[in-house]
C-alpha cells in the first residue's frame, strides 16, 4: 500500500489521515459514507481500498466544493466508485437510502472546515480576512428564524450581529462560544450597529477587540476565535445537525460497520462522546476509542490546524 498523502485541493491536509485508516479499515467491495466530504483526501484515501467494487458516498452541503470534486475524481478515474450528493448530513438516512448506501461498512465525519472556506470561499469563515459577514455553508442553507416562526429565511452572521437582540447574542456566544466576555462584546455590538451596520469581518474583530482585556488580546489563540465559532455554529445550525447526523449514521451502519468522528472543539467531541457511551450502554454500539485518538508533533508540525482534532470510533454491535 502507499503511502497516505492525499490532497484534492492546494492547501488541503486531511487530519489524521492515518489513524481513520486504521479504524475504518476499509476492503475490496465495501461501502462507506463521507459525511462531510469537503476536501476529498479522507474519500480518496478510502475508495482506492476499496475498489475495484466498493463505492463511497460523499455528502457536503456546499455545492461549490463538489463542482471541484467531480472533476478531481473524474481525472483520479474513481468516477465509478464515488457518489457526490449535494445537502447536509441531517438528511443521512434519506440521502443513504436514494443512493442504496444502507448497511454501509463504515461512516465518517470530520467535522472541521475546509480550507477552501476559510481561505478561497469569500464568505467571512476567517477573522484574517476581510469579507462579507455570511459564514452560511451554503448559499441554500436554509433556516428558521428565532423571531419569525412562520417564515423560512436564509440566516447569516449578519443578521446575527445586527438583528438579534442582546440577550440572544449572549446566549450565542456563550453556548456556541464558550466566550467568557460574552456580554461586553455583545454590549459592544449592539451600541454599534445603532450608529451602522455590521458589514465586515474586520468591522467585527474591530469591535471585538475594543471589548475585550490587553491580555485576552495577546494569548495564542486569537481574541476573535470564540466569537467567529459561535457565529458559524449559529449559522449552520452544526451542533442539532451533528446530534441528528450521529444518529442516523448509527441505525444505517450494517453489522460490525464502524462510525468515526473528527471534532474541533469541546462542544462537538461532548456530544459524541455521550452519544457513544449512551449507545454502548444500550448494546447498540462498542467503543473502539476509549480516550480520543489525536494528531501527533509531526501532523501538527505539517498541518497546524490539526492541533485540536480528536477521533472518536464506534462499532455496531
Amino acid at each position: 500500500m502507499g503511502p497516505l498523502h492525499f490532497e484534492f485541493f492546494m492547501g488541503h491536509k486531511p487530519v489524521l489521515l492515518r489513524e481513520v485508516i486504521e479504524y475504518l479499515d476499509p476492503r475490496p467491495g465495501q461501502k462507506f459514507i463521507d459525511a462531510t466530504i469537503n476536501g476529498g483526501g479522507h474519500a480518496e484515501a478510502v475508495a482506492k481500498r476499496i475498489l475495484p467494487d466498493g463505492m463511497l458516498l460523499g455528502i457536503d452541503l456546499d455545492n461549490e466544493l463538489l463542482k471541484s470534486l467531480k472533476f478531481k475524481i473524474k481525472n483520479l478515474k474513481l468516477s465509478q466508485n464515488i457518489v457526490l450528493v449535494n445537502d447536509s448530513y441531517a438528511n443521512l438516512k434519506k440521502i443513504a437510502e436514494e443512493n442504496n448506501f444502507w448497511g454501509a461498512n463504515g461512516v465518517l465525519f470530520d467535522l472541521g472546515m475546509s480550507s477552501w472556506h476559510l481561505e478561497e470561499s469569500g464568505r467571512g469563515f476567517s477573522f484574517l480576512k476581510d469579507e462579507p459577514l455570511d459564514m452560511r455553508y451554503s448559499d441554500t442553507n436554509m433556516r428558521m428564524h428565532a423571531n419569525d416562526a412562520n417564515r423560512i429565511r436564509q440566516l447569516t452572521a449578519y443578521e446575527i450581529v445586527n438583528k438579534f437582540s442582546y440577550d440572544e447574542l449572549i446566549k450565542i456566544l456563550k453556548e456556541y462560544g464558550e466566550e467568557r466576555f460574552a456580554r461586553s462584546i455583545a454590549t459592544a455590538l449592539v451600541k454599534t450597529r445603532k450608529e451602522k451596520p455590521i458589514g465586515t469581518t474586520f468591522q467585527l474583530v474591530e469591535i471585538i477587540k475594543n471589548s475585550t482585556p490587553f491580555w485576552y488580546r495577546r494569548r495564542r489563540v486569537h481574541f476573535a476565535t470564540k466569537t467567529f465559532q459561535a457565529l458559524r455554529i449559529a449559522v449552520n445550525n452544526e451542533l442539532e445537525n451533528l446530534k441528528s447526523g450521529i444518529e442516523q449514521a448509527e441505525e444505517i451502519l450494517g453489522s460490525k460497520g464502524r462510525l468515526a468522528v473528527i471534532s474541533f472543539h469541546s462542544l462537538e467531541d461532548r456530544i459524541v462522546k455521550n452519544f457513544f457511551r449512551v449507545m454502548a450502554k444500550a448494546g447498540k454500539l462498542r467503543v473502539l476509542t476509549k480516550k480520543p485518538v489525536r494528531p501527533g508533533l509531526a501532523e501538527i508540525t505539517v498541518n497546524p490546524r490539526a492541533r485540536s482534532a480528536k477521533l472518536r470510533v464506534a462499532a455496531k454491535a
